[in-house]
């Protein structure tokens, strides 16, 4: 049996994209920037997503800024924060240690060029406090940037309690909402949102097409220069087909959140209580604070990286972390940054699961992953000296 169980690193393309997509690949390619009827043809594809994109956030069209996905959204609003900052003599930064790298490393350049980057400690629940935000605010802060679902652990952060914190303040608020976009509700007017980042590739669009969502009266600085795409504000000539299947893609999954949660959540939650039968393993993240399909779990004793060749060897597929830090050999960044000691942290494992799955696969989930697990055990020296008393079991 073959389980594609990493929906958290990308989906498939769902037919109601593939079909929104394929005249604008085929029929209707013109350029969008053309001033003849056959480009304008596109435009107005590209007008039409943008009105579906901001219903679906509860925001104006014209706050709509197309992307090639979620890193470069969340480049481009910390970068914007940080200028529009540095005007007022404003240069230090809040955001949270198990953040994505794409806002990690973004924020690693600022310190460079001056800025302060203040990095908030989740709980070991994997939650942020909103009182932690408060302690950390400061008369110079420019920005807060939290995201709103961990793409590891699952866990979801008070995105409201925070951006009101925020908008008390007068302090910007971005969230980096891939891993929560069609997954979970979204209003950003309703949840004190300055900025947010999506990513199409994550709710079954095509890979290299994203949003950067910004409220009206904040001006975005450009990443990309080169034309005046975007309202001049994202230079490059728009992936038409990719943001209509984007479109139609986002709008069929928050049309249909409550129902797919329906049929997701029970799986998850069969995943967590067997797997969790397991001799020395942990749950990672709040059950309680938590987007409907990851299940994150460690497995004292073996290395992440064997468990997922052999899960590979019987047909499923999962991770042990975020896809883009898959080739490192380094514990996951989010766990360490949750209390987890390295040598637990090294045996993790993250399946994703989506509308797209079923029961008897997570059945097959369920009967493979302790055979493996115990093998692997079975030839570790790190699990003999566990288990003879030479070594303490830290789960």
């Amino acid at each position: 049996m073959f389980v594609y169980a990493d929906n958290a690193a990308t989906t498939s393309v769902s037919k109601t994209a593939l079909d929104a997509m394929m005249p604008y690949l085929t029929e209707f390619y013109g350029n969008p920037s053309s001033l003849y009827a056959f480009g304008q043809k596109a435009a107005e594809a590209l007008a039409a997503s943008r009105e579906t994109i901001a219903a679906c956030l509860n925001a104006d069209p014209k706050e709509i800024t197309f992307t090639s996905g979620g890193s470069e959204a969340d480049n481009q609003a910390i970068v914007s924060a940080a200028r529009l900052g540095a005007r007022k003599g404003k240069k230090h930064l809040i955001s949270t240690q198990f953040e994505h790298h794409a806002v990690l490393h973004t924020l690693a350049k600022l310190e460079k060029e001056g800025y302060e980057v203040t990095l908030l400690n989740p709980h070991e629940d994997g939650v942020i406090r909103v009182e932690d935000v408060e302690d950390a605010l400061r008369d110079d802060t420019c920005l807060v940037t939290i995201m709103f679902a961990n793409n590891e652990i699952g866990t979801v952060q008070p995105i409201t309690e925070i951006g009101a914190l925020c908008r008390e303040r007068k302090v910007l608020f971005h969230t980096d909402a891939v891993q929560a976009a069609g997954h979970t509700p979204i209003d950003v007017k309703a949840m004190n949102i300055d900025m947010l980042s999506i990513s199409g590739h994550k709710f079954h669009a095509p890979k290299g097409v994203g949003v950067l969502y910004a409220r009206r009266g904040i001006a975005l600085t450009n990443i990309i220069e080169g034309g005046a795409q975007e309202r001049g504000k994202r230079a490059g000539t728009e992936n038409v087909a990719g943001i209509v299947a984007m479109a139609a893609a986002l709008k069929e999954s928050c049309d249909h959140i409550e129902e797919n949660a329906a049929k997701i959540i029970p799986m998850r939650d069969r995943l967590f209580e067997e797997l969790g039968k397991i001799p020395h393993s942990k749950i990672n993240g709040s059950l309680e604070h938590h987007v409907p399909g990851t299940v994150n779990m460690c497995f004292e004793g073996i290395e992440g990286e064997s468990l997922l060749l052999m899960l590979d060897d019987n047909g499923i597929c999962a991770s042990s972390g975020s896809a883009c830090t898959s080739g490192s050999l380094d514990p996951s960044h989010v766990l360490l940054s949750i209390g987890l000691p390295h040598e637990v942290a090294h045996g993790s494992l993250r399946l994703s699961i989506g509308e797209y799955n079923n029961m008897d696969e997570i059945d097959h989930i369920i009967k493979v992953v302790p055979e493996v697990v115990a093998y692997l055990r079975s030839i570790s020296p790190v699990w003999d000296e566990l288990e003879k008393g030479t070594r303490k079991h830290l789960i």
